[in-house]
């Protein structure tokens, strides 16, 4: 049996430039997986299985029952394997677990099969499965470009802390879809917030929380209703520079150490609310 952990990720800076001629945006971003791990585990079989503790996702359509079909077909394998997805990573709230579940087993499945693809080959294939998912082939922290599908790989950031905060709201039918049809010229900007970033990273490995931007921050209440009432008690419980996780509805703030981060993540979790401590420092195992 194989196990493999697949990461959550965070947008430390999503910018959207403008409409592109294919139906997609073109963006740019900088990218970061964190500490919060769905759990994948593999074994051989005849067929294609797939089990899910989230009942609602286990459906032939999840990324992970295509990756493995879609591995299988240009791989020419006649093996088969059971899947099992325990999910961690709250689902729908823009930190890309579907994408980071697939991409987990692209990885394990070229070994479990012993198909011997290489790490360029499983990206190329990640791409045919959704914008996000070559980022995963490679995690840490990267630039995205392109429609997301254009990975530049950084240097590792040096540990960082960060509160993640989940609103209870309804889950918003073709959530990425919605949110970028209700960007328009004037939400679209010339990169700058990510040239700023990168132009510190190299020496410092951090991003400075004033450079932090998501352009989906603009139209998130409206997208949203009800965020803002959660957005307003994650600030008065001590966070600052609050940002929506990717497209949302999920919320995250930089915090300067764990202490600290400890003591926000008690304080909202004291009033029910749903929230996640995480650091840059993925684990490699379980």
């Amino acid at each position: 049996m194989l196990t493999s952990l697949a990461p959550a990720k965070i947008n430390l800076v999503l910018e959207v430039m403008g409409r592109r001629g294919d139906g997609y945006h073109e963006i740019r971003s900088l990218i970061q997986t964190v500490s919060l791990c769905d759990v994948l585990s593999f074994e051989l079989d005849s067929e294609i299985v797939f089990r899910c503790t989230e009942s609602s996702l286990q459906t032939e359509d999840n990324l992970v029952v295509q990756a493995a079909e879609l591995l299988r077909e240009v791989g020419g394998c006649d093996k088969g394997a059971r899947i099992e997805l325990e999910k961690r990573i709250p689902w729908g709230a823009g930190l890309g677990g579907g994408s980071s579940d697939a991409a987990a087993t692209l990885l394990a499945l070229n070994k479990l099969w012993e198909l011997g693809r290489t790490a360029s080959d499983l990206v190329a294939l990640a791409v045919k499965l959704g914008s996000d998912v070559p980022f995963f082939i490679q995690k840490g922290t990267a630039l995205l470009e392109g429609r997301g599908e254009k990975v530049t790989l950084l240097p590792d950031s040096v540990p960082s802390w960060y509160i993640m905060m989940l609103p209870s709201l309804p889950k918003l039918p073709y959530k990425t879809q919605q949110l970028y049809s209700r960007l328009h010229d004037r939400h679209f900007t010339g990169g700058h917030f990510v040239s700023k970033a990168l132009e510190t990273w190299p020496q410092d490995r951090q991003i400075s929380s004033s450079v932090l931007f998501n352009v989906f921050d603009k139209i998130a209440f409206d997208a949203f209703p009800g965020l803002e009432s959660y957005w307003r008690r994650f600030e008065e419980a001590g966070a600052a520079d609050i940002h929506l996780v990717g497209s949302g509805p999920a919320l995250f703030a930089p915090m300067d150490n764990e202490a600290r981060a400890g003591e926000l993540h008690q304080r909202l979790c004291q009033q029910g609310l749903e929230a996640y401590l995480v650091s840059t420092i993925v684990p490699e195992v379980i």
